[in-house]
């Protein structure tokens, strides 16, 4: 009997940054700048909704909300970043999430934010992490794969840490803020790079 698996992870795990924002109040935005380059914060009433960079690959564009660098949410964020940057490990606690997505993809952010700062996981570790059950049916044959979808949407960049998130064999693979960026974060982090 031959087996067959999917090529492509389903929209469970694809779903972009446009529709999971429909139909949800966004209250403020602010540009925070950062070493390697500027980010785009992105707030609800309930937390951090977006942390993208300028250009990054799944940015959702243009956004409704009235441009506020002091709403709470984003000063949390600038707070955390400026940490960060000093070379602390602030906890992601610190900040108030409001993550929009799929309940897989969900599952994938909440994973990599148990992630600790120097470490990193594969795409395969995190697929094994969350089990058969949290993977769509549709994604099971390909599941580090569907992991890599949703990591690569990932609407809050550096806090929830993709950046950590590696090939199998070690390669630096896809970062949706670039793979310069990625490098510079894991050199950042103390992570040695081969």
């Amino acid at each position: 009997m031959m087996m067959t698996t999917m090529q492509q992870p389903t929209k469970s795990s694809m779903t972009t940054i446009k529709q999971a924002f429909d139909g949800v109040p966004l209250v403020a935005q602010a540009t925070i700048e950062t070493p390697i380059g500027p980010l785009t914060a992105l707030a609800t009433n309930e937390g951090l909704a977006g942390l993208w960079f300028d250009a990054q690959k799944h940015h959702p564009g243009d956004l409704d909300a009235p441009v506020d660098a002091k709403h709470a949410h984003i000063v949390a964020a600038k707070r955390w970043l400026d940490a960060y940057w000093a070379g602390r490990d602030p906890s992601p606690r610190d900040v108030t999430l409001d993550l929009h997505g799929t309940l897989f993809q969900r599952a994938v952010w909440k994973a990599l934010l148990g992630i600790p700062l120097g470490h990193t996981k594969t795409y395969g570790e995190i697929a094994l992490q969350l089990g058969n059950d949290a993977v769509p049916r549709n994604d099971r044959g390909t599941a580090p794969r569907a992991v890599g979808a949703a990591v690569g949407r990932n609407p809050v960049s550096i806090l929830v840490p993709c950046h950590r998130v590696i090939g199998a064999n070690g390669s630096l693979t896809g970062y949706a803020g670039g793979l310069p960026r990625k490098e510079k974060l894991l050199q950042h982090e103390g992570i040695l790079l081969t």
